[in-house]
C-alpha cells in the first residue's frame, strides 16, 4: 500500500467544499492540488502539507512534524504529519487549511 486509503478519504472529505480540487498520484502517494498548486498529499500513513515559507520553522515544531525527506533531503516548504497528529477531524481539518492558506495566495497555473 503506497498511502493510506482511509486518511486519503479523510482529506478528500475535507476538501469536499473546493471543486477545483485535483487529484494526481505522485511519489507513490497521493496529491492534492488547489488551482494547479499542490496543497497536500498522503504518503503511506502521513499527511504531506505544504506550507509558506514564513510558517515553515514553527509548523516544524509541533508534535508529531518532520521535515518531508522522503529521498533523503528535506523538501524545503512542504512537511510530513504522522498518525498521531491527525487523530481527530479537526486537527486534520487544521492542518489542511494551513496548505490552503499558502495556495490561494499563489497565482493560478495554467497547464
Amino acid at each position: 500500500m503506497a498511502y493510506d486509503e482511509k486518511l486519503a478519504g479523510r482529506v478528500r472529505k475535507a476538501l469536499a467544499r473546493y471543486k477545483t480540487v485535483g487529484e494526481i498520484k505522485m511519489f507513490g502517494g497521493l496529491c492534492f492540488t488547489l488551482r494547479g498548486h499542490m496543497c497536500c498529499g498522503v504518503l503511506k500513513d502521513e499527511l504531506v502539507i505544504r506550507v509558506a515559507p514564513e510558517r515553515y520553522e514553527k509548523s516544524l515544531a509541533k508534535p508529531h512534524v518532520r521535515p518531508m525527506d522522503f529521498t533523503g533531503r528535506p523538501l524545503k516548504g512542504f512537511l510530513f504529519v504522522g498518525p498521531k497528529g491527525l487523530k481527530s477531524d479537526h486537527s486534520l481539518k487544521d492542518w489542511i487549511d494551513l496548505g490552503l492558506r499558502y495556495v490561494r495566495a499563489l497565482p493560478a497555473r495554467h497547464r
